[in-house]
């Protein structure tokens, strides 16, 4: 038995938020955000709405494209940086009851950027031990939620969205997905980070920003996406002419740039949508999944390479063959 994506989907918030809008409380312009990250808009979700909200309207496009009922799933699984709530209860639990899915296995797991090729290891492994014939998995950030409006370096680059897939057991190797590889290491964590405030009775409202050295991220996000690309496609035995699509994560212009000519892929193959975007996160991979699948250009046994570091530092590549109709 085999674990193929059946179906993507996708939910962007209404809020677009311009570099132009940015220029109005931010020490910065139009020009700078475009020429140091390719990002000329982002989305971000209203006051009102949570991680789990988006997450929610991105399965419920996943689920129909999937053809199968909300009753059919057997695990969700959600990666976010931005949860509902501090620990518990889990965001996936949330979309799980938002969904009315009920006695099924729900939890997070926390990989930053990295999260939604983290759902693609844990969901292949679910599948392939038997565990589970269909599980949903869910990329879900409200990042604006954790970004200091005062600082440049970080609130010029995130945005807010979810993406969602169906996870399904098949007997067809030849749509399966057919490798994944996920790591990590510690000792580079305090370069992207959002660290937990210390209160006392006189601070109630303590807002826990996110804070990046972005420079040191840069460099090892183009040498250990470029390595992982390599390691499995050498790995699976092919090489960037066998892709239809490289999908990496959508974090800036130039990283995708770099790694993308020095594993030789050619443009029309690279899929980028961090100029509307900006960073998703966690939803980062899944939304540019859905514009290729809304676009036509997603068909039926069509191969996808998947790429993303992220905070801890997390990083990881999935190699797959698409199995919806």
């Amino acid at each position: 038995m085999y674990a193929t994506l059946t179906s993507i989907g996708a939910y962007i918030p209404t809020k677009c938020v311009s570099n132009k809008d940015l220029e109005a409380f931010l020490d910065t312009s139009d020009e700078w955000i475009v020429k140091r990250t390719g990002i000329k808009t982002r989305y971000f979700a209203d006051s009102n709405q949570k991680s789990s909200d988006l997450g929610i309207e991105a399965a419920k496009i996943a689920l129909q494209r999937a053809n199968i009922s909300h009753k059919d799933i057997d695990l969700i699984i959600t990666a976010t940086l931005s949860p509902d709530y501090i620990n518990m209860p889990s965001t996936a639990c949330i979309i799980a009851a938002g969904l009315d899915i009920a006695n099924v296995p729900a939890f997070d797991i926390a990989a930053a950027c990295s999260g939604f090729v983290y759902l693609l290891s844990v969901a292949k492994a679910y599948i392939e031990s038997g565990m589970a014939k269909n599980i949903l998995i869910v990329g879900a950030e409200k990042v604006s939620s954790v970004l200091n409006p005062h600082d440049r370096s970080t609130y010029i680059l995130f945005g807010d969205g979810a993406g969602a897939a169906v996870i399904s057991a098949t007997k067809d190797k030849n749509l399966s997905i057919l490798d994944v590889h996920i790591s990590a290491d510690g000792q580079y964590a305090h370069y992207l980070e959002t660290p937990r405030m210390q209160s006392n009775e006189n601070e109630h409202n303590i807002v826990q920003c996110m804070s990046m050295k972005g420079s040191e991220v840069f460099k090892i996000a183009v040498a250990k996406l470029t390595s992982e690309v390599k390691d499995i496609l050498e790995r699976n035995k092919m090489t960037a002419c066998d892709i239809d699509y490289f999908v990496p994560h959508q974090a800036n212009y130039r990283i995708i740039k770099a790694v993308g000519d020095n594993l030789n892929f050619k443009n029309e193959q690279i899929v980028l949508v961090v100029e509307k975007f900006g960073n998703t996160s966690a939803a980062s991979i899944p939304m540019a999944m859905n514009i290729l699948y809304e676009e036509g250009k997603i068909k039926k046994g069509c191969t996808l390479l998947l790429d993303a570091l992220g905070g801890g530092l997390t990083w990881g590549s999935a190699l797959l063959r698409f199995g919806g109709d």
